[in-house]
């Protein structure tokens, strides 16, 4: 990039990712709640957990990772347990730990939304972007890295 690129300029290009991010995101979250009814943290909990070993993560750790306080992870993991998405299993090696696991209806639903996650995604980011998409991935995998 030019050094001598304009302040204003610079600032813009940023405000269109936001935007653009917040544009495709709310459009998602609205498709994945009209088709699944989930919300949007509990989407991303379900996700995570199906992407995990065994369909179970420490319950910390998804708090952090899902960027939930502790009282805002546990009013969501509250609403999972009551609708069978997911169990609290006790560590077996550390009582300290819990874990939030799939349960077998979690785990249908979440394959469900991960599926439904990917064509809505295939419709509203990569027919706009076409080749450019992997791009943007890594341009974003390499803000994450640097800025974490």
């Amino acid at each position: 990039m030019d050094p001598k690129t304009d302040d204003d300029e610079i600032v813009t290009w940023w405000g269109l990712v936001i935007e653009g991010y917040l544009a495709t995101q709310e459009k998602l979250m609205g498709e994945i709640a009209d088709r699944l009814g989930l919300a949007p943290a509990s989407f991303d909990i379900l996700l995570r957990l199906v992407r995990s070993p065994d369909h179970r993560m420490p319950m910390t750790k998804l708090a952090t990772e899902a960027a939930l306080s502790s009282g805002g992870f546990t009013k969501v993991a509250d609403r999972l347990v009551a609708a069978d998405l997911i169990c609290r299993v006790p560590s077996p090696d550390d009582r300290r730990v819990t874990f939030a696991a799939l349960t077998d209806h979690g785990l249908d639903m979440a394959n469900k939304a991960q599926t439904a996650a990917a064509e809505i995604l295939r419709r509203i980011v990569l027919t706009p972007l076409g080749d450019d998409a992997p791009a943007l991935a890594e341009a974003m995998r390499t803000l994450r890295a640097f800025n974490a």
